[in-house]
């Protein structure tokens, strides 16, 4: 029973240091995108079925940079059920290509095609802008509140490094 006697001062601790290290902020000026990309990648190894972290190899990727829902010129995929557009798929790297990045004793596994999402926000505070990485939950807040340009409040994440949750003034 000694240990539980100090519990309830650490959780104390623990909430105050987490409260501090994140912060607010209400803004009528954003931004949100989301970076959609397909990548062509091969993984290389000496034994693919026992090395714990293989080599990879990425070759060719295709981008688009979403704003806020709206179209981007060039969609050609989309929106998807997230209400992201997507470009088209780049070319798939052949056998030669993927057969001249593999190192002598190697061998290398299929050709994957991943998908990729990094969401930001972009977001004036007086005569600051700051842009910084966020999540789909933000984004689509953001979509949703971008037509009309409704005022948001915006819960920073530890250290203001990101924007963890962003939500309508006065709902």
């Amino acid at each position: 029973m000694q240990k539980l006697r100090f519990l309830p001062s650490i959780i104390t601790a623990l909430t105050a240091l987490t409260l501090t290290d994140c912060s607010t902020a209400t803004t009528q000026e954003y931004e949100a995108t989301a970076l959609t990309s397909y990548t062509w990648q091969v993984k290389y190894a000496n034994d693919l079925n026992s090395e714990p972290q293989p080599r990879i190899e990425t070759f060719v990727t295709t981008s688009m940079l979403n704003r806020n829902g709206v179209k981007p010129p060039g969609a050609v995929v989309g929106p998807d059920d997230r209400g992201l557009w997507w470009p088209t798929l780049p070319p798939r790297p052949s056998v030669d290509q993927v057969e001249q990045r593999k190192k002598s004793q190697e061998e290398s596994g299929k050709t994957e095609l991943v998908k990729d999402v990094k969401y930001k926000l972009t977001y004036g505070v007086g005569n600051a802008q700051n842009t910084l990485p966020t999540n789909y939950e933000v984004y689509r807040q953001v979509v949703k509140a971008y037509p009309e340009r409704t005022p948001l409040q915006l819960t920073l994440g530890v250290n203001d490094n990101s924007v963890e949750k962003a939500e309508p003034v006065g709902k």
